[in-house]
């Protein structure tokens, strides 16, 4: 029988190919980043209340971060800004509703958010990037 090796806490290590070049939006993505990595910490050394304030920081700046950000990317004619805003409306509710320590555990959600904030860091920065340049990214 396969041995099996318990879940872990996703980190995750920031890529200079995450920069989109607006200090604002890297400011937070790598705050975001680092709150994810910080809940992995909290998840290995057992502390529930410090992962649960953590996980409360982590939807403040989210939402700050989404209003920061729709109205940079409405500012810049972003054909694609509605997708964006859907994908962020949808992180609210999982993030309120559904992804949360009454229905997952702590390692469950917090590998969850990893990936999530993961994705949308590297897939958003070279749109971002050829937005601000000016340029026409795909929506």
């Amino acid at each position: 029988m396969p041995v099996q090796t318990p879940l872990q806490p996703m980190r995750v290590n920031w890529s200079p190919g995450f920069e989109v070049g607006h200090a604002a939006i890297d400011t937070q993505h790598r705050a975001l980043v680092a709150l994810c990595n910080e809940l992995a910490g909290r998840c290995t050394s057992g502390d529930e209340p410090g992962f649960d304030q953590a996980f409360e920081r982590l939807q403040v700046l989210a939402r700050e971060h989404f209003d920061f950000e729709l109205a940079w990317l409405q500012s810049l004619g972003d054909p694609g800004l509605d997708d964006h805003r859907d994908d962020c409306e949808e992180f609210g509710y999982l993030a309120a509703e559904i992804a949360t320590t009454d229905h997952f555990d702590r390692l469950e959600l917090q590998r969850f958010l990893a990936l999530w904030w993961l994705g949308h860091v590297a897939e958003s920065a070279p749109r971002l990037r050829d937005l601000q340049a000016g340029g026409s990214a795909p929506a």
